[in-house]
């Protein structure tokens, strides 16, 4: 075990201007439903540049409540990559719609345009998520998607600030829904936010979030006297929530600096290891948001993951995986849809074989050059063994 101290995976940073915001939250006694949470949509929805920004409890409640508030249930086909998190198909298989999954570029991540338009089935909704903070072929798939008649909701959870032809992440289709998890770009605890220029979307998701309620009938002057028009979820943010969120945002910029330098750093002391593929790939002419550096082994086996991630924890080094199964290939998704393995080549290899190192604002100087070596002496020692 080493002596050095170690470097986890994400943590999030938290300075004093979150916690007096914190404070000041609770010292108004306005836990939900007050003046946090409206400012923090207002600061979120001019970053990515849309008329609106509606915060939620989680970037899958967003997405989830987006496909409610279209009606999109049964008898609805969804088309979804098959490597993201499998919170993407979840929200597709809670609406009552069928997710129809897609294999992904072997160079991106991202969902194969190619594979999307040769779909014959019809498509009431394309889901592109952008994998590692890298924007996918919006083009391409808004083609797709005027072909089928369907919509684009961006799973956008890892690809804050991502942009594409001068557009960000979330502003490339119908709505986009972004994560606020406490080691994303930047965190408001839990909570998500849901980015749409669709004025009639907007409003709806701010009701649907809240239970659906009709609240004409108290307005402020007659609190907790309401009518429910509509069907409608918990799906709220908390004043709390919006206060670290808001406080995260002064300094975002930051942290935003800290991942590409990071990544630069730890891409460049990987170059000369030939058996790794980096992704997202340094040279791509649509640079990532840098979540994570994400290396992956040969398909050929040769070099053991299971190896490499024990001589990287005996070094403390933080990792994850982006991640551990194609989704298809899920015992939930393989027992429903009767998937089999060998359909999704692509995404099949990045779950194998795929390691998720850090690049957050948390690491130190040296600490990329310090990753790098571990990952190198690693590779070695799985090679060998």
């Amino acid at each position: 075990m080493t002596n050095k101290p170690s470097i986890p995976f994400g943590k999030p940073q938290i300075s004093q201007a979150e916690l007096d915001a914190v404070k000041a939250v609770f010292d108004s006694g306005m836990l939900v439903h007050g003046t946090v949470t409206p400012a923090f949509e207002e600061a979120f929805a001019k970053r990515i540049g849309t008329k609106h920004a509606v915060a939620v409890a989680s970037c899958t409640a967003g997405m989830h409540l987006t496909l409610f508030v279209r009606e999109i249930g049964q008898g609805h086909k969804v088309a979804v990559p098959a490597m993201t998190h499998a919170a993407t198909a979840h929200c597709v298989e809670l609406a009552g719609a069928t997710p129809v999954f897609v294999d992904v570029a072997p160079t991106t991540g991202n969902i194969c345009p190619d594979q999307l338009d040769a779909l014959t089935e019809p498509l009431s909704v394309i889901m592109p998520v952008h994998y590692l903070g890298l924007t996918c072929e919006m083009d391409r798939i808004q083609a797709t998607a005027n072909r089928h008649g369907a919509f684009i909701l961006e799973d956008c959870a890892v690809a804050l600030d991502a942009e594409y032809k001068g557009r960000k992440a979330g502003n490339l289709g119908l709505a986009g829904s972004f994560s606020f998890y406490p080691v994303k770009h930047m965190t408001s605890i839990e909570g998500g936010m849901v980015t749409t220029n669709d004025d009639q979307l907007a409003a709806q998701l701010r009701k649907r979030r809240a239970f659906g309620y009709n609240k004409a009938l108290g307005e402020r002057s007659r609190p907790g006297l309401y009518d429910v028009d509509e069907l409608g979820f918990n799906y709220r943010m908390s004043e709390i929530e919006a206060a670290v969120g808001l406080a995260q945002m002064k300094r975002l910029n930051d942290f935003q600096a800290a991942r590409a330098k990071n990544a630069r750093a730890l891409a460049r002391a990987l170059k000369d290891v030939e058996e790794l593929t980096i992704l997202p790939p340094p040279s791509h002419e649509r640079p990532s948001t840098n979540y994570c550096l994400n290396v992956v082994l040969p398909k050929d086996g040769s070099i053991s993951r299971e190896g490499v991630m024990d001589v990287l924890k005996e070094d403390g080094i933080g990792f994850s995986v982006h991640y551990p199964g194609a989704v298809p290939l899920f015992t939930y998704y393989k027992e429903k849809y009767g998937y089999k393995e060998g359909q999704f080549p692509v995404a099949e290899w990045l779950a194998s074989q795929t390691l998720s190192l850090p690049v957050g604002p948390h690491l130190t100087e040296g600490d990329p050059e310090r990753i790098a070596e571990a990952v190198k002496d690693a590779v070695v020692k799985s090679r060998s063994s």
